[in-house]
């Protein structure tokens, strides 16, 4: 018997339900309203788990949970009318389970048992957050952003089929995914660090949309606040962090291994992105720099994942047709006239056009630089066109300096 029992899993037992016992104590209460489990309940229960796995094995622990269960709904219905809610009693189940989890996984119990623990004293916080903080378009889109991450994407076939043998519904569905969460991670953002940081942020947060309209939106604001050109100059440039991490997702989205023939490239321009940016703003005053815009109720823009995907397959399916008539030739072109709308959707084509087995891998930097280079004089134009000499200046020397980088990373690569 002696034998089965180990002291350092048992010990694992023990802390799990001291740790969550030792929470639900302190909101325990006193007196008549008191809840029925506290540090001795809890700390009992977990040992009691692991005592029934080490003995008997999961048929015992499975009688056990039923008796439990038993004396939980027991406990509840004597308070029923107090309406004392069930999270402790549920808590109480769960730590029996998870000292007879420590029996096999301690490891895996402690962790859990230590998340249990977290959730249960961020019960204000959590209820907070919830009731006051998130708003129904917010809740409407983490649940389109989950129905498609977690039961959309992988429903869907991972095959090439169509014209020249281009589409791949498994990388257009990772795309639209990927979209939507760049676009939340931008709001979250902006959520939690709020207006302090102003233009910046906000730049950044929006350039995981679209780069070009970021600049265009921090021109036309330029003109009518002269007076923070140089800190909507570097907002404009900042947002070129958004589109270098953007190209590393979408290329990573179709393929991992495709990240590493633009490494050097994309270290170099967001080296760069932050020196020219830094200059701009420096020195740093965040009372200076007003907010770009107040935060909007939505996640992300459904819409514009969707037009940004519908590009990505066209500009596919054109690269594949100009492969096949003009050779690598075509694909430069593609990438030359489809990058001066958006670089982000032709380095994606470009990456399906390498994984469909078309090009080879070696292949994939020149155009995608291409792209960004392309990309590159679109902003320079609208912000020279939006913004006025002044911070069209400011805009189109670091936009060069970015783009030179990107090349020089290339070479050194």
């Amino acid at each position: 018997m002696l034998e089965t029992l180990d002291i350092t899993h048992l010990a694992a037992a023990l802390g799990i339900g001291m740790l969550v016992g030792l929470e639900r104590e302190r909101k325990k209460g006193s007196g008549e309203h008191r809840a029925f489990a506290g540090l001795r309940t809890f700390a009992i229960t977990s040992v009691l788990g692991y005592v029934c796995m080490a003995v008997a094995g999961a048929m015992l622990v499975a009688v056990m949970s039923i008796a439990l269960a038993l004396i939980i709904a027991v406990a509840y219905w004597k308070h029923a009318g107090k309406d004392p809610g069930i999270t402790s009693e549920i808590a109480l189940l769960f730590v029996l389970l998870l000292g007879a989890l420590c029996h096999e996984q301690p490891e895996l119990a402690i962790a859990i048992g230590v998340v249990l623990t977290v959730v249960l004293a961020l019960r204000q916080e959590l209820h907070r957050f919830a009731l006051q903080q998130l708003t129904e378009t917010e809740v409407r889109d983490g649940l389109i952003l989950l129905t498609g991450a977690l039961v959309i994407l992988p429903l869907t076939p991972d095959r090439f089929f169509g014209p020249f043998g281009a589409i791949n519904p498994r990388t257009i569905c990772t795309l639209t995914v990927l979209l939507m969460g760049a676009g939340a991670l931008g709001h979250i953002a902006m959520r939690m660090v709020g207006e302090r940081y102003g233009y910046t942020l906000s730049a950044i947060a929006s350039g995981f949309a679209s780069g070009s309209a970021t600049i265009a939106l921090m021109g036309h604001l330029a003109r009518r606040e002269p007076s923070s050109v140089k800190a909507l100059s570097a907002a404009a440039l900042f947002s070129n962090l958004a589109t270098v991490a953007l190209l590393g997702l979408v290329l990573g989205a179709v393929d991992p291994a495709y990240v590493g023939a633009l490494w050097a490239p994309m270290l170099l321009a967001a080296l760069t992105t932050v020196v020219c940016g830094s200059l701009l703003l420096a020195p740093w005053n965040p009372s200076l720099v007003p907010a770009a815009s107040k935060v909007g109720d939505g996640a992300f823009n459904l819409k514009v994942a969707l037009v940004v995907t519908a590009a990505v397959t066209g500009i596919t399916l054109l690269s594949s047709a100009l492969l096949a008539s003009l050779g690598h030739k075509g694909v430069l072109i593609a990438a030359l006239l489809s990058g001066l709308a958006d670089a982000h959707a032709t380095a994606a084509s470009i990456a399906s056009v390498v994984k469909s087995g078309q090009l080879p891998v070696a292949d994939i930097a020149i155009p995608a630089l291409t792209a960004m280079s392309s990309n590159t004089l679109t902003k320079c134009v609208l912000a020279w066109t939006s913004g006025g000499p002044r911070f069209g200046a400011y805009v189109i020397v670091g936009q060069l300096l970015i783009i030179t980088s990107m090349w020089a990373g290339l070479l050194l690569q």
